[in-house]
């Protein structure tokens, strides 16, 4: 393994091996960055999606799995590069990244994406660094009821644990909450307390209520029309076949964006995400499959 190679180590790379053999010529400093550690809690929910995941497929559990994500297009994507050819010249491409398309959808091997899930709506805020700020909690339910309600059939969904997916059930107080709230809280619930405990005190009692395994508003839901979430374990998108479709999508509205326009990119989304196929999304899971069967296999192994 030369430099190049090194510096070519993917996050996956230091999750899943213990031992990573590196040239002497390395700075000493890498063997001990804080990267290759990994938390503990991180560690468990991946070997329990893993778990899960592949005992399904063992099992030959019938049941779709249907995976789903958000992602954004940006109004400047384009694979061309500005050139002269005689006296033609190629569109100039905009400098920036420009506006921001946001699109939400879902999909499975055996159908394909889910029939009208998909979602896409233009940013407020088209700079914004971070699209998740463009979407919350309530526009993700009454997009997600719409999904459920276009399964053919019970399903596994499996998400991930964006904000605005994992609204509790129960929402306890947070951390900074007022002490006045923090006892209307209490006494909203029926729990008794006195009026002499201080905010710290009640934080306490509050802690000690809170469940080890967290229940969702959505997961909840989606069980009440007979199906089941499974939840992706942070930072493992490579679990989710529909990064590669995404991909797919990206790469062709790249390819035909010739004019930079908002209301154009808008039109070459719709047409690229309509163009993926159910055979793209087979073999997509397919691959992630593998991937998921392979990454199981260590943690048998490699416990630890």
């Amino acid at each position: 393994m030369d430099n190049n190679q090194t510096s070519n180590l993917t996050s996956r790379d230091f999750r899943t091996h213990h031992i990573i053999l590196l040239p002497c010529n390395v700075p000493r400093m890498i063997l001990i960055h804080p990267c290759l550690m990994e938390r503990n809690d991180i560690v468990a929910l991946r070997c329990k999606f893993l778990r899960q995941i592949c005992t399904m497929r063992q099992n030959k559990d019938s049941r779709p799995i249907v995976y789903l994500d958000e992602t954004w297009v940006n109004q400047n994507r384009s694979r061309s590069i500005a050139r002269q050819q005689g006296n033609v010249v190629s569109p100039k491409i905009p400098t920036g990244k420009g506006g921001r398309l946001i699109v939400v959808h879902a999909g499975c091997a055996k159908y394909g994406f889910i029939q009208n899930s998909k979602l896409v709506f233009r940013s407020n805020t088209g700079y914004s660094t971070d699209y998740h700020s463009q979407m919350n909690s309530e526009v993700f339910k009454t997009w997600f009821i719409q999904m459920l309600n276009s399964l053919e059939e019970p399903s596994v969904i499996v998400m991930d644990n964006a904000s605005y997916y994992s609204t509790l059930v129960d929402n306890f107080p947070k951390s900074n909450t007022r002490k006045a709230d923090v006892q209307a809280w209490l006494t909203k619930k029926n729990i008794n307390f006195s009026p002499l405990e201080n905010l710290a005190e009640l934080r306490m009692k509050i802690k000690s209520l809170i469940p080890f395994e967290k229940k969702y508003e959505l997961d909840v839901l989606a069980l009440e029309m007979g199906h089941e979430v499974i939840r992706l374990p942070p930072y493992h998108y490579q679990y989710n076949p529909i990064e590669l479709i995404w991909a797919q999508v990206k790469n062709q509205v790249a390819k035909n964006n010739k004019t930079f326009k908002t209301v154009d990119i808008e039109k070459l989304t719709h047409e690229a995400l309509d163009s993926v196929t159910q055979n793209d999304w087979e073999k997509c899971v397919r691959h992630v499959e593998a991937l998921q069967d392979e990454d199981n296999k260590k943690t048998q192994t490699h416990p630890t």
